[in-house]
């Protein structure tokens, strides 16, 4: 928590409010927070971070970073650039940047990812497919398209 205000001591003095921890996945600021012991179903879409510890079914789309607490229980599809899961995840999940399932990570469902960290003890059941960024893919398949016209041969 951040707080800011007046430390009384031999003198009065001004105490700046404490600067909030950056997200552990470099994005933007954690714009959601679904603690533990709540409960959500529906269509989750989002733009930053986002944070989940509680119970969660349904669809979940962002356009930065889901986390998956330790506490977290998603039963839902996720669309997301990164996930990091330390909870239980119910469904498929596609990290179009990276997936990353801690050591209490449990996945029961399929994954899509272009960069996949997974540390002893986690638990994936289901098939996973691996591709290149969208932007390595594109180039490469730049280079291997053959020239669109070529000299005749002599």
């Amino acid at each position: 928590m951040a707080f800011g205000g007046k430390v009384r001591g031999n003198e009065e003095r001004t105490v700046p409010p404490a600067p909030a921890a950056a997200p552990p996945t470099g994005g933007g600021g954690l714009t959601a927070f679904i603690d533990q012991g709540s409960t959500f179903e529906g269509k989750l879409s989002f733009k930053d971070t986002v944070r989940i510890d509680g119970h969660f079914r349904g669809e979940i789309a962002s356009e930065n970073t889901l986390i998956v607490g330790e506490s977290g229980e998603i039963e839902a599809t996720i669309v997301s650039k990164t996930v990091v899961i330390s909870g239980t995840v119910e469904g498929n999940v596609q990290a179009t940047r990276q997936l990353v399932l801690h050591k209490t990570a449990v996945v029961n469902g399929d994954v899509e990812t272009a960069s996949l960290v997974v540390e002893s003890g986690a638990v994936l059941n289901g098939s996973v497919s691996m591709r290149a960024g969208e932007a390595k893919a594109k180039a490469s398949l730049k280079a291997a398209d053959p020239p669109e016209s070529t000299p005749p041969a002599h």
